[in-house]
């Protein structure tokens, strides 16, 4: 039987993630690869224009992205937008990971809000920059919006 406070915080969880697809809420409550990796491959950071910073630890390994793991001071939108595309991001080999688009992700949400299509593109963006990073042979980078 739910008493007042758990029907008081259902209605109020309700009321936070309204807009939100099926995909997106179980995403956002139930996020993956969260965390820092001790000694990465690399890492980047990433502040995007709404202020939200999102961090990504990559472990590459023969060319495969081993393990991956994000951290972020974002909203429920940006958390989900990061945990999806570590999610398929690892074991992709470093170009099949950076065919991933902000569309990609937008397009498995059903449809981000326009007011936050930029969540996508920051994680996306992020994952590219950690990436990059990688290649150039720096382990650690962090970037703001110009």
């Amino acid at each position: 039987m739910e008493n007042d406070w758990d029907r008081f915080a259902r209605e109020l969880q309700d009321a936070v993630l309204e807009g939100y697809t099926d995909q997106l809420k179980h995403e956002f409550l139930h996020p993956q690869n969260i965390g820092k990796i001790e000694n990465p491959s690399s890492r980047a950071g990433i502040t995007g224009v709404c202020g939200d910073t999102v961090e990504m630890y990559l472990s590459i390994s023969h060319g495969r992205i081993s393990d991956i793991k994000f951290v972020t001071d974002g909203c429920g939108f940006t958390t989900a937008c990061a945990s999806y595309v570590t999610r398929i991001a690892k074991g992709q080999t470093i170009e099949e990971a950076l065919r991933i688009k902000p569309e990609d992700v937008d397009s498995h949400f059903g449809g981000l809000p326009e007011e936050n299509k930029h969540c996508s593109e920051l994680a996306v963006g992020t994952l590219a920059s950690a990436i990059s990073n990688y290649l150039a042979g720096s382990r650690d980078a962090n970037e703001r919006p110009k």
